[in-house]
């Protein structure tokens, strides 16, 4: 994707129907040394926030169950939209282990990502949609058909824009609320001199549809 940016955005899923993703393989963990354990953590960690760092939006269709690490694979993406059958859960509690590439507590809060980990419950979509931890149900006659009309929806939009709000919010999370806004005005303030800003602006006084070309 670095290397395409004319790819306005990425869907991900299974090649299956019955799991997005089960996971860490329980055999391979069950051998692993804490020095071993602790690298493969960090590596993943690394893995997961280079994907949420990407210019282009990457939405997870999960279309099965995605437990544990496979859940986190789908934090870590911009969007999750899900099947009727999808099931998200953390479920490493139940295994006396504990999740290790996060991203929970900043989309459902504190009180719900605890009750997520500490529980091992397993949710359903709606109840997923209604927590905030997924964006939209795509009805199974749809399939992933549906997930990418979802991500259609952003190819018309300029890329530097997206990239630009997309990095306010994630500068924010972590700033007093003061900061964050000096940091979304100064990106605002630099989409105006983007050639897509001036092409939006343009754009709009002809009463024509823009061309952005991530510039």
């Amino acid at each position: 994707m670095r290397s395409r940016p004319d790819r306005r955005a990425l869907v991900i899923t299974s090649a299956g129907t019955k799991a997005f993703s089960a996971g860490a393989d329980i055999d391979g963990l069950a051998g692993r040394g804490l020095v071993d354990e602790l690298d493969g953590t960090l590596k993943g960690q690394r893995v997961f926030d280079r994907l949420s760092r990407l210019r282009q939006p990457l939405i997870a269709y999960v279309n099965g169950y995605a437990l544990g690490g496979g859940c986190e694979l789908a934090l870590a993406c911009t969007f999750r939209v899900a099947a009727p059958r999808a099931r998200l859960g953390l479920s490493e509690v139940k295994l006396g282990l504990v999740p290790g590439y996060g991203g929970t507590q900043r989309l459902i809060g504190t009180g719900r990502a605890l009750d997520l980990m500490l529980s091992d419950d397993m949710l359903g979509p709606e109840d997923a949609l209604a927590m905030g931890l997924i964006n939209r149900m795509i009805p199974e006659d749809e399939g992933l058909d549906g997930a990418l009309a979802y991500a259609a929806r952003f190819a018309d939009k300029s890329p530097v824009a997206m990239s630009l709000i997309r990095e306010s919010v994630r500068q924010g999370m972590d700033l007093p609320l003061n900061n964050g806004l000096v940091i979304e005005a100064q990106n605002s303030v630099l989409s105006y001199r983007t050639a897509d800003g001036q092409e939006g602006l343009n754009a709009f006084l002809a009463k024509r549809s823009p061309q952005f070309k991530d510039e």
